[in-house]
């Protein structure tokens, strides 16, 4: 019993390795190129601005609006709480004060997790004929990301903002890398939310 335990154990520590190792090469991995839309998803917003890591993000999809890669950008993320404000609408005004027009940004406002975010823009996505995107996150977020919209049937080229604080701190990125294997690991086992 005790042996079968050992092995059980022995097999989900190399199978959670083996999901580090994929975030971590995904997060390594630019994958940008002409797609029908770029999705940004959600992070923190402060009273309505967006935070450091949100920030990075939409500048990176701006950056990628500027190269005409995609007609539409989708924005995502509820309230968190915050009775006042919601991420995707945070987005869309910061992405409209840097210079897109407001008819080619989609404020979804609703989701509050990676999963709800991604099918939620997956709505959107089939809503207007896209049949693919560009996802724009950290690059340790990318790996699930990416699951998420195939199993929605969206084909998502990874995108990594950088310039993100999580990114440019060591720790930070590991330790938001083991996060992320451990969510994928729920995800392989069928528990979502």
């Amino acid at each position: 019993m005790l042996a079968g335990l050992l092995c059980l154990l022995a097999g989900a520590v190399v199978a959670e390795y083996e999901l580090y190792q994929a975030v971590r090469e995904q997060a390594g991995h630019d994958e940008t190129r002409a797609a029908d839309a770029i999705v940004v998803l959600g992070a923190a917003q402060y009273n309505g601005a967006p935070s450091p890591v949100f920030k990075a993000r939409l500048d990176h999809a701006f950056e990628l609006e500027e190269r005409n890669l995609a007609p539409l950008i989708i924005t995502t993320g509820g309230s968190g709480g915050d009775p006042k404000f919601t991420e995707g609408a945070v987005g869309r005004d910061y992405l409209i004060q840097s210079g897109v027009a407001a008819a080619k940004i989609v404020a979804e406002t609703e989701s509050q997790t990676t999963y709800k975010n991604v099918r939620a823009a997956a709505r959107i996505l089939r809503q207007r004929g896209a049949k693919n995107c560009i996802a724009v996150s950290d690059g340790f977020h990318l790996y699930r990301i990416k699951l998420m919209f195939s199993a929605e049937g969206i084909p998502a080229f990874a995108s990594p903002a950088l310039a993100s604080p999580i990114e440019a701190d060591p720790t930070s990125r590991q330790l938001h890398s083991l996060r992320e294997a451990l969510i994928c690991g729920l995800w392989y086992l069928h528990i979502r939310g």
